[in-house]
């Protein structure tokens, strides 16, 4: 295997990871602070794709769709807490899964109904749609890179919110000790509504960055739902740091996997048997490794220490 090949392969996996980690922040806030579990987060991310589509299409400039969009996408996450979420915080988790699962078979079917079922595209952005050589002879699109620096960005942005700030400061105590959060005179149900529009913005943003790179569909956001929650549980349940360490190692396994067992079993065995199994292998990686951080540490790599 060649160096540019893997290079690329990198830069695809830390795509990849930016997106679970805007995905994942928000999900293990939700998680971690109000005990939430909510399936229906997928379902945001795609909900963000689709305003970006309709918003393109009605402005004809990515940037004033991505500026409307995460309002929008906000105040989707907020109706929803509204007319849903907030009468199951009190019920028992498979309450909130089976609740959340329709919420899921609901807006999937209603963007079919609304968009149609083919998949859509959104233009990338003019000022982005070139490619530079990072290497001699390997070209890669400036708009991926764009969406790695960003993601990289709100990583950065989020750590100082949840670690420098007042707001910050209760999220991190409502998710170890949200007795204590509220007998000190905190609203939590007004944090719980900070926490959860935040974790719809944030899976919001995730899809209008996606939009440009990934078809947008019904159900686009099922299979990233479940590989969010094996990087909530990698990196332990309420924690941003753990969040983002797993969710960019999540990418890398899951990218590079996918051409080094490949090209691995090639060594061992014969072109065609190699490229049917080594997909099959490839895709089970990210379980290993979920299994082999949970056997090494239970709580996952940076838990945050929960008091109920």
């Amino acid at each position: 295997m060649s160096t540019t090949l893997i290079l690329i392969q990198v830069l695809n996996g830390l795509q990849l990871g930016v997106i679970l980690f805007l995905i994942a922040a928000g999900l293990t806030l939700v998680f971690g602070v109000m005990g939430f579990i909510n399936l229906a987060h997928g379902v945001q991310y795609m909900l963000g794709a689709y305003l970006a589509v309709w918003l393109y299409g009605a402005t004809g400039s990515f940037i004033a769709a991505f500026l409307l969009a995460l309002p929008l996408a906000l105040l989707l996450g907020l109706v929803l807490e509204f007319l849903v979420f907030r009468h199951l915080y009190a019920r028992d988790h498979l309450s909130q899964v089976l609740a959340t699962f329709g919420v899921i078979l609901f807006l999937n079917q209603a963007v079919k109904v609304i968009f149609g079922p083919a998949a859509l595209t959104v233009e990338v952005p003019q000022f982005l749609d070139w490619s530079f050589e990072l290497v001699p002879g390997l070209l890669y699109p400036a708009y991926r890179v764009a969406l790695i620096v960003a993601g990289l960005l709100v990583a950065a942005a989020l750590w100082y919110v949840i670690t420098r700030t007042r707001v910050g400061m209760l999220i991190r105590a409502g998710a170890t000790n949200p007795e204590m959060v509220s007998a000190l005179g905190v609203n939590v149900r007004q944090l719980f509504l900070v926490v959860f529009g935040f974790g719809a913005m944030l899976a919001g943003l995730a899809g209008v960055l996606a939009a440009p790179v990934f078809s947008v569909e019904p159900g686009m956001g099922d299979d990233l739902l479940i590989v969010a929650f094996v990087v909530i549980i990698i990196g332990g349940a309420g924690s941003i740091r753990g969040a983002f360490v797993a969710a960019l190692l999540v990418g890398l396994v899951d990218t590079l996997g996918r051409t080094l067992v490949t090209d691995g079993l090639r060594l061992a065995m014969d072109a065609s048997a190699a490229n049917q199994i080594g997909p099959a292998i490839a895709s089970m990686l990210i379980y290993v490794l979920m299994a082999l951080v949970l056997f090494w540490r239970p709580e996952g790599l940076f838990a945050a220490k929960v008091t109920r």
